[in-house]
C-alpha cells in the first residue's frame, strides 16, 4: 500500500489548531510540504514549528481571513503560481449553533461565502497544477450533519449539506484527470467547537461541565469523543496513492454515532 507523499504539496486551510493541525501534522509525518492556512500568524508560526520535516521537505504558511473571501483568492492565487500544489484541505469553522427560525439572512450569507465561495476560489486555483501533476487529492472537512441534521445547529446543517452536494458534483467533473474529491464528517470531536456545544448544553440541561459531556457521549456507541488524530488519520488516507479509487464520497468518523447506514 503506497502512503508515501514525498514530493507533494499540501495547502491545509484552517490548521493551527484541532482537526486542521491535527492533519497537517499527519501529511508532514508521510512526506508532504504542508502550506498552512489562517487568520493568525504567530499561531501559524507555531503550528508550523510543530510539524515532522524530513530531507527535503519544506513547510510554510500564508494568512488567509476566512470572513474575507476576496483574501483567500488571492493568497491561494499567490501559492499556485509558485508551485503546483497536489492536495486541498477544505476546512473552516462552522457557523454558531441556533434554531433556524432564529437565523438572518446575513448570517446564511456569511457562512456560504464562507465555506462554498471560498472552497470554489481554493480549487480553481489549484485545479490547473493538479491537472498538470495528473495528481490531485481535494479533500473537505464538513459534517456528520450532510447525513443526519444535528438539532440547533440549523445554519451549520444547511451550509454543510450544500457543501457536500458542490463536492460530489466536482468530483464528477474532475475525475478523468485522476484528481478525486471526497468529505470527512467528523462526528463530537474534542476541539474548540465541541466546547460550545458543551456549553450549550450545560444551559439547555441546567447541568454542569461533566454531566453535559456525559449526555452529548451516550448516542455515541463508543461512549467518547473522538481525538483531533482519529480524524487525520482518515484525511491523510484520502490524500495518499492508496486511496486513488475513492472519490465522491462522504465517509463518517464518528464512533458510530450516526443513525444511517
Amino acid at each position: 500500500m503506497d502512503l508515501s507523499l514525498n514530493g507533494k504539496n499540501a495547502v491545509i486551510c484552517g490548521s493551527t489548531q484541532g482537526i486542521g493541525l491535527a492533519v497537517a501534522r499527519e501529511l508532514a509525518s508521510l512526506g508532504a510540504n504542508c502550506i498552512l492556512l489562517a487568520r493568525n500568524r504567530e499561531s501559524l508560526q507555531k503550528a508550523v514549528s510543530l510539524l515532522v520535516t524530513g530531507e527535503g521537505q519544506e513547510h510554510g504558511y500564508r494568512v488567509a481571513d476566512f470572513s474575507d473571501t476576496g483574501a483567500v483568492k488571492s493568497v491561494i492565487a499567490g501559492i499556485a503560481s509558485e508551485k503546483i500544489i497536489h492536495i486541498l484541505i477544505n476546512n473552516t469553522g462552522g457557523p454558531a449553533p441556533g434554531a433556524i427560525t432564529d437565523a438572518s439572512a446575513d448570517t446564511f450569507e456569511a457562512a456560504f461565502r464562507q465555506h462554498i465561495v471560498n472552497n470554489q476560489a481554493l480549487v480553481q486555483a489549484v485545479l490547473p497544477g493538479m491537472k498538470k501533476a495528473v495528481y490531485g487529492r481535494i479533500i473537505n472537512i464538513v459534517s456528520t450533519s450532510v447525513k443526519v441534521p444535528l438539532p440547533n445547529l440549523g445554519v451549520s446543517n444547511t451550509i454543510r449539506a450544500a457543501v457536500a452536494g458542490w463536492a460530489k458534483t466536482l468530483s464528477n467533473e474532475v475525475g478523468p484527470y485522476n484528481i478525486t474529491v471526497n468529505n470527512v464528517l467528523p462526528g463530537f470531536t474534542n476541539t474548540r467547537r465541541i466546547k460550545s456545544i458543551v456549553e450549550m448544553t450545560m444551559k439547555q440541561h441546567h447541568v454542569g461541565e461533566e454531566q453535559a459531556v456525559s449526555l452529548l457521549s451516550e448516542p455515541i456507541p463508543m461512549k467518547r469523543f473522538a481525538e483531533p488524530e482519529e480524524v487525520a488519520n482518515m484525511v491523510a488516507f484520502l490524500a495518499t496513492p492508496a486511496a486513488s479509487y475513492i472519490t465522491g464520497t462522504s465517509i463518517r468518523v464518528d464512533g458510530g454515532r450516526t443513525g444511517a447506514i
